[in-house]
């Protein structure tokens, strides 16, 4: 049993009455009787208390990623029989030429494409998916404050499962799509702003995440 269907067992009486409002739940985390720090994982219930650490605090790297090993330690402790999917290999993100190779000449029809033409593109996917790595892994680049970023929890965008949406996310109490989840990551664990739809980081994001998913089979609103 995956760790979305888990929570949609346990958290079902709580998104209920939200839905009836039209308004997605609370993320709700444990206060801190000192106003420190406190970083919570999307179950709603794993969270952290950074001591000495304010919100809005930075933080560096290190930090980031002893909050989010501790996080993840306590989950899998607690869920000791729950799938994790790995990742792929991460050679679809190796680094292509510096701005792709989209400016190198004029694009043929797609009757009429050459080998050349399909460099073209390929080195332009390429780019976008390694510019979505290097944010994947910049807490900086996400906006965050809090100097977690996605790699902590989701190693090599490992168990991020973008071949299931759309589907129901608890966390949004709505049917939601990769980016709507991506977004929320980063407004909660990450602590930052949520990208714009047209944001080119967004793009990049979801590119890179649909990259180390290539071969698995489509199965939208699978828990």
């Amino acid at each position: 049993m995956r760790l979305s269907h888990r929570l949609a067992l346990a958290l079902s009486l709580v998104v209920s009455p939200a839905l009836a409002g039209n308004d997605p739940p609370p993320h709700q985390l444990r206060s801190s009787a000192e106003g420190n720090l406190v970083v919570g994982l999307c179950d709603g219930e794993t969270s952290i208390e950074v001591k000495g650490v304010k919100p809005g605090d930075q933080m560096a790297r290190e930090q980031g990623q002893q909050i989010a090993d501790s996080l993840m330690k306590e989950w899998r402790q607690k869920h000791p029989d729950a799938e994790w999917a790995v990742a792929a290999a991460d050679s679809a993100a190796e680094e292509p030429p510096q701005g792709g190779a989209a400016a190198a000449g004029q694009f043929q029809t797609y009757g009429a494409f050459t080998e050349r033409d399909q460099q073209i593109w390929k080195e332009s996917t390429d780019h976008l998916v390694a510019e979505g790595k290097r944010i994947f892994h910049d807490a900086k680049a996400l906006g965050g404050t809090n100097a977690i970023s996605c790699d902590m929890c989701h190693p090599d965008a490992s168990n991020t499962h973008p071949e299931t949406y759309p589907k129901f996310q608890v966390q949004l109490g709505r049917v939601a799509l990769l980016r709507d989840m991506i977004n929320w990551c980063i407004e909660n664990p990450v602590r930052g702003k949520p990208f714009a739809d047209d944001d080119p980081r967004l793009k990049a994001l979801e590119a890179y995440i649909l990259a180390q998913r290539k071969g698995v089979a489509l199965d939208y609103g699978k828990h």
